[in-house]
């Protein structure tokens, strides 16, 4: 199991109940184990940080960056992070928000292949 930083339960609940336009329709796609019958949780703390989607059967995070992601300062603290999320054995994949607004298929497709690599991978001798 995941440890987290405690204090971050209750940010995680508020992020939940604030889903931007983006995250709300990538979970319209994730929950209820609608991709290979794996369940996703949304907003999920893992250490020090809470993950936008997690998916602990593949090892997966996805992330649903938005504008202030391209920004130099965001980016290094991304790098940090993935780098951390990396190190405990997970994957992550990160997508702009406006792609997954106007490319939700492929966006899907992308986590799809993504996570039937890892599933093959994690049943490999």
């Amino acid at each position: 199991m995941l440890t987290y930083t405690r204090n971050l339960k209750q940010n995680a609940r508020n992020l939940r109940s604030e889903m931007t336009d983006s995250e709300q329709k990538l979970w319209s796609r994730l929950r209820r184990k609608q991709l290979l019958s794996i369940q996703f949780y949304r907003q999920k703390p893992i250490g020090n940080y809470i993950v936008d989607f997690f998916a602990p059967k593949a090892k997966l995070v996805v992330e649903v960056d938005g504008s202030q992601h391209r920004r130099k300062d965001h980016t290094k603290k991304d790098r940090q992070r993935d780098a951390y999320l990396g190190r405990l054995g997970l994957d992550v994949l990160r997508f702009d928000s406006r792609q997954v607004l106007l490319e939700t298929d492929a966006v899907v497709e992308v986590i799809f292949q993504t996570m039937e690599a890892r599933l093959r991978l994690q049943k490999s001798p």
